[in-house]
């Protein structure tokens, strides 16, 4: 089938090569025409694993372009995929649909022949009634447009595999032709047995916003019994994997930490609520704004405690940022919560070290008043305190004897909960997390006398970090 996906950031870029990787003739566009040539070249514009290969192998396939007319789109396209962004509305929590009602009015007008229009950003409910009527006055005579939804469930890090062999796929329409069209548009995912859910639009669009709101509830949740961990002295990480036994509960996404970021997640959950309030339902959904609450609180307690564990005072300590980006495998910086930590140490006067694997150049951009090193040893060279705050693999491939020597204080905040804090204290490190109970040995009562180990690091800089790993676990991720 003839393809345009409109919008060619992580979930157009992706879903654009992999509808051409299975078979379909595919048209990307943008406004952005430095994207649209890094993209046309085989250069994508942002880290995602196995995402190169699928671009290469589409492009040498003849069956994906790109470009930035939307009256090419118009011409080309049976089927036009909506994937512009939908950020939050300036001032409002509301979702800001400028961009999606942007690419109806530059398509619509040229569209030659009845088509299918699908949506898959992530909309208020109601968005497919709003753009069947906006479609309406736009078409040229005798053309008709239909309106579908088809939300995207892509998690960055997996958005290849996520389009490719999706745990479901999820479409709204109001007539059997655009279903039928979109199980031609999925046939080899139907083949391979993904289940898919043929709903109304109004369903097919409230489905992204109460999955992400589930998922944030329950980080959050984890997240709250930290608080009362520490409150009573429990282990928030042996509590979650009690509860994860259960299996009306899961242990997946029950990690209590630093909290969820990016640029979806925290959003999706404010214009979900804001569209409830204008549906009248806002009651129904109050529970999300403590959800949202909480997760910029483990933030703050997250500085708090680096803080204390400076000595009460930030100002010109010099502190290594392990991780810059909201989540690992991405290189994406959007609201990340290491970065938000790493920006308000800098402003008590911390003297910060950021260091990531993929997102150096991004955090650069983002925030250029933190110093961001592409070299791990060097952000760790003299460090007196280390945060762990992105939980990227090669962080726990490192072997916490070798690293002491590197630091000036071993004294380590593991704010994602994922490190091995018996082998890091073993090597003579102070580790602390949130919803973690600090051994009685280790307490500040017992250390009272015992002042922290100063290790003096090395005048020469390496910039081999292989003796740095572990040698009992495995280094390909690094």
């Amino acid at each position: 089938m003839r393809l345009t996906v409109i919008g060619t950031g992580y979930l157009g870029a992706v879903h654009a090569a992999c509808m051409a990787d299975i078979g379909h003739d595919v048209l990307g566009v943008d406004v952005d025409a430095d994207k649209i040539t890094a993209l046309a070249e085989g250069r994508p514009p942002f880290y995602e694993p196995g995402f190169d290969e699928v671009l290469t192998r589409a492009l040498a396939s003849g069956r994906l372009r790109f470009g930035t007319s939307l009256r090419e789109a118009a011409t080309h396209g049976e089927v036009h995929f909506i994937c512009v962004g939908t950020p939050q509305r300036a001032g409002s929590h509301a979702a800001d649909l400028r961009y999606v009602d942007a690419v109806v009015d530059g398509l619509v007008p040229h569209l030659p022949a009845s088509c299918l229009v699908v949506g898959k950003s992530t909309v208020p409910v109601g968005t497919t009634a709003r753009l069947t009527d906006r479609i309406a006055g736009l078409a040229p005579a005798g053309v008709r447009a239909e309106v579908a939804w088809n939300p995207e469930f892509l998690r960055e890090g997996f958005a290849v595999e996520d389009t490719l062999r999706p745990d479901r796929i999820v479409v709204g329409t109001v007539g059997r032709e655009a279903d039928e069209t979109l199980r031609r548009v999925y046939a080899p995912m139907l083949e391979a047995g993904v289940p898919y859910i043929s709903t109304d639009p109004s369903t097919a669009e409230l489905v992204k916003g109460a999955a992400n709101s589930f998922l944030a509830t329950k980080i959050s949740f984890i997240n709250a019994m930290a608080e009362v961990c520490d409150a009573s002295g429990a282990d928030v990480v042996t509590l979650a994997d009690a509860l994860g036994h259960d299996t009306r509960i899961g242990r997946r996404f029950l990690n209590a930490g630093l909290g969820f970021g990016g640029g979806c997640l925290p959003k999706d959950i404010r214009a979900f609520t804001a569209r409830a309030q204008e549906l009248g339902a806002g009651p129904a959904v109050d529970f999300l704004a403590q959800v949202d609450e909480i997760n910029e609180r483990q933030r703050t307690r997250t500085v708090d405690l680096a803080r204390r564990l400076a000595g009460g005072d930030l100002a010109d300590r010099r502190t290594a940022v392990l991780g810059a980006t909201f989540k690992p495998n991405s290189d994406d910086v959007r609201d990340s919560p290491a970065l938000a930590v790493a920006a308000a140490l800098h402003r008590e006067g911390a003297d910060i070290r950021v260091h990531d694997p993929e997102g150096i150049a991004n955090a650069r951009r983002s925030h250029p008043e933190l110093h961001c090193e592409a070299d791990l040893l060097t952000a760790c060279q003299g460090a007196e305190l280390v945060l762990h705050l992105t939980e990227w693999g090669q962080y726990r491939e490192l072997d916490p004897v070798k690293l002491a020597r590197v630091v000036r204080r071993p004294v380590l905040v593991d704010a994602r909960n994922t490190l091995p804090h018996d082998e890091w204290r073993a090597a003579g490190w102070t580790v602390e997390a949130l919803g973690r109970p600090v051994p009685a040995d280790r307490s500040p009562a017992a250390r009272a006398d015992k002042p922290l180990r100063a290790t003096i690091a090395s005048p020469t800089i390496e910039t081999d970090h292989s003796d740095l790993r572990s040698p009992a676990l495995p280094t390909g991720l690094s």
